[in-house]
């Protein structure tokens, strides 16, 4: 029978303690790709006109931009992970509704000139 090291098995499990304390310890990494992704999708929404027909959804939308920047800077880095997917959403539904707004402008547009032809062509068919 082999007898088991004490100093051995105690070191060793110091060690993995200390590890094991120094990781949960650490600031976790900066979600870069998810505060990225937002701003990518917030300027998307901006140069789509966003301002114009979904001011409210864009203005949350740079909100939750900067809780999320700010939240870096704090080092609270799940909240700020949590704040630049909000901000994403966001920013794609204000995406969203302006192309939506814009589809009905157009809709409106084609059925005024629509109505406009069918007068003109009963016009012309009284006349002759």
């Amino acid at each position: 029978m082999k007898l088991i090291n004490h100093k051995y098995v105690r070191g060793t499990a110091v060690a993995s303690l200390l590890v094991f304390m120094a990781a949960c310890s650490s600031t976790p990494i900066a979600p870069t790709r998810a505060l990225n992704a937002a701003q990518d999708a917030f300027t998307v929404a901006e140069q789509g006109d966003a301002r114009r027909y979904s001011r409210d959804e864009l203005d949350e939308a740079r909100q939750r931009l900067v809780k999320a920047e700010q939240a870096v800077s704090g080092d609270r880095m799940v909240e700020a992970e949590r704040f630049a997917q909000e901000a994403l959403i966001t920013a794609e539904l204000a995406l969203a509704r302006t192309d939506a707004a814009k589809a009905r402008k157009i809709n409106e547009e084609m059925g005024k000139g629509a109505d406009a032809l069918i007068e003109e062509m009963q016009r012309t068919g009284e006349k002759q």
